[in-house]
């Protein structure tokens, strides 16, 4: 499944993508702790472009930017059940997309180091007058049951559901595994 939108760069656009993206990923059977990442950094990315980039170039509808989304079942990532991979295309902006390492007191900046955390790689593509920010999750298999083999609910002391314990999981993993792209700026480095 794949789904093109075409946004007006206005902060609304922001709350129309997460709510195709939503019902998209709903309508796909994503399980909901993939769903409420992939609309965190569907924020994250198409926030930063509406603040730092230019609107995408002719024959773009003026003052636009362009959001995607794909749903791909399989290996696309290791140990996952599928991906979703999240792109948002603009006009470019004075500089590349890059994660910023902000003061504890400064009010933004953290945006793509939340993208970095949450992702299981992202990148930019810049391509004629086309910056192209992108991200892919996992999507776990869903599981019925706990995984030291207890039915889920079954505990007296009500331990936390399984996928919550699977998403905190994997991202503590994914700090652990290598990336093949640049901490930094977030570009693909060669021979990874």
């Amino acid at each position: 499944m794949s789904s093109p939108l075409l946004l007006p760069r206005a902060p609304a656009s922001v709350t129309n993508a997460r709510r195709s993206l939503c019902a998209d990923l709903e309508a796909a059977g994503v399980d909901d702790a993939a769903v409420s990442d992939a609309l965190l950094v569907l924020s994250e990315l198409l926030s930063n472009a509406l603040r730092h980039a230019a609107p995408l170039p002719d024959p773009f509808p003026p003052d636009s930017v362009r959001v995607t989304w794909t749903v791909r079942e399989g290996d696309r990532v290791p140990g996952a059940a599928g991906s979703i991979e999240i792109a948002v295309c603009d006009g470019g902006g004075s500089s590349l997309p890059r994660i910023a390492r902000p003061s504890i007191s400064a009010l933004g900046g953290r945006g793509l180091g939340i993208v970095e955390r949450v992702a299981d790689r992202w990148g930019t593509e810049v391509d004629d007058r086309i910056t192209t920010v992108w991200a892919v999750l996992p999507v776990q298999a869903e599981s019925s049951a706990e995984p030291d083999g207890a039915a889920a609910g079954t505990s007296d002391s009500a331990p936390a559901r399984s996928e919550d314990r699977e998403h905190w999981a994997r991202a503590a993993n994914r700090r652990a595994r290598g990336r093949q792209v640049s901490p930094n700026y977030g570009f693909l480095i060669a021979g990874s």
